[in-house]
């Protein structure tokens, strides 16, 4: 299929970000070239955020069958079908993959398939084709890291992406990171029956939430036999006939059929000519200022390879920001610390702003805090889950940061952004009126214990 040469925009990569740019250029009336080697869609729609998550309602689902007695409910869980559990997995991808495609193609951008590379600011090529722009926009997203010395054979020692692919519930895995992959396929794999441990170098799980909540979810994973590690680094992994065994830094050697590797993602910044082209590069990353401008005059650069919160929605705001900033509409930047975070393991943790130790950094002592209990809340009784909302104030003054611990508490992340960013102070959140029951009143108690006047709160 034939396309034109040249464009309003060219964008590099077509995940969250590239996407999201080219959709919203088109709407303001540029014409857009999207260059991807893989699929429209990426990472998050391939293999990170939606498949990990259909895993994630699948365990879910196997947890209510083998609880249902507590319910009332006579079932029994007979086993996990893997086949089965990966049919549901790839058909919520293909339709959601269907559906962006149509839309991409339905605002007239040209979808160029091929690995680009940048030659200057104006140009990327394709082989020997080259595909011009007024603008250019970098949006090439991440890869899954390993460390030094650890190879990763696809087979016993996997990446995320492997592990989204398999085709059996393995008896048995260690996996290397607590972060929100790691915790979030440790859950997944305990729901389906494998023997789990999790292996964090940092002294406790999620080690970029809220120290509160890393507690909270410790506790859970406790008593879920969920087995971790804190403080303690990876030394070496040596293959068996049954799989690997995994020596630590503390002498301990750990046996598995299988090794995640779930340490982090880096750049996918290597081949795509950045440097040569004259964009500036640190650590594989690409140097921007604010307005997500790179060093090479009229080329941006969004999502993952920007230094900071690797998030889908965070790069999608980018490729919003930058269509905008563009077409001369002038929008305000995109700050991380504005930007929620969601771990989807059970119990799930989502939260917004300052942590207390980043608040009280930066406002010493005149801060508040309150912790509301979900033990409280009469929805999550019926969901017989436990955790807390937590809030931290300027004293006398708004709301700065907001952090979650409980079933489904992702899903009251937006009401506790806009509470955030339109810096709410908790006496005005405590006049709103929150439905009954709902989990969402647990915010609404939270905010009436830090303005004076508890109800159900025990802070």
């Amino acid at each position: 299929m034939t396309h034109p040469t040249t464009f309003d925009l060219v964008v590099l990569g077509a995940g969250s970000g590239g996407y999201a740019c080219a959709l919203r250029a088109a709407q303001l009336g540029l014409t857009v070239a999207l260059i991807e080697k893989d699929k429209v869609g990426g990472t998050c729609l391939h293999m990170g955020c939606i498949p990990t998550k259909a895993l994630l309602h699948a365990a879910e689902v196997a947890d209510s069958a083998r609880d249902a007695a507590s319910f009332g409910v006579n079932a029994s869980l007979e086993g996990i079908d893997m086949a089965g559990v990966n049919r549901y997995k790839d058909g919520v991808v293909s339709r959601l993959y269907k559906g962006l495609t149509g839309l991409v193609t339905g605002r007239g951008i040209s979808i160029i398939q091929g690995a680009g590379t940048l030659v200057n600011a104006t140009t990327v090529a394709l082989g020997d084709e080259l595909i011009t722009g007024k603008n250019v926009v970098i949006a090439t997203g991440s890869y899954s890291r390993s460390l030094p010395g650890l190879e990763v054979d696809g087979v016993k020692v996997i990446t995320s992406e492997q592990a989204l692919a398999l085709d059996h519930v393995p008896a048995s895995v260690v996996i290397l990171g607590g972060g929100v992959i790691g915790c979030e396929f440790a859950s997944v794999w305990k729901s389906f029956g494998a023997a789990v441990t999790i292996v964090e170098a940092l002294p406790r799980l999620v080690p970029g939430e809220d120290e509160a909540s890393s507690k909270v979810l410790e506790r859970a994973f406790r008593r879920r036999k969920i087995a971790f590690k804190t403080g303690v680094r990876f030394e070496s992994v040596s293959a068996t006939g049954e799989g690997v065994d995994v020596l630590l830094s503390s002498g301990e050697t750990l046996s598995a059929e299988l090794l995640l590797v779930a340490v982090g993602r880096g750049p996918a910044t290597d081949g795509a000519g950045l440097s040569e082209a004259g964009v500036e590069l640190d650590r594989g990353y690409v140097v921007t200022d604010e307005r997500l401008r790179t060093s090479l005059e009229g080329v941006y650069a969004v999502g993952d390879i920007v230094p900071g919160l690797q998030l889908a929605h965070r790069g999608f705001a980018h490729g919003l920001f930058v269509a905008e900033e563009i077409a001369g509409l002038n929008p305000a930047p995109v700050l991380d610390v504005a930007i929620p975070k969601v771990t989807y393991c059970d119990p799930e943790l989502a939260s917004v702003g300052l942590t207390e130790a980043a608040a009280r950094e930066q406002y010493g002592d005149a801060i508040e805090t309150v912790t509301y209990d979900l033990g409280g809340n009469g929805k999550s009784q019926i969901l017989k889950t436990m955790g807390f909302v937590k809030l931290v104030r300027v004293t006398q003054g708004p709301v700065v940061g907001i952090h979650m611990v409980g079933a489904r508490v992702g899903e009251l992340i937006g009401e506790a952004q806009v509470i955030y960013n339109w810096e709410g102070h908790p006496e005005e959140v405590a006049a709103m009126i929150h439905a009954h029951p709902t989990q969402n009143e647990a915010l609404g108690e939270a905010h009436l214990a830090l303005a004076g006047k508890p109800l159900h709160a025990h802070s």
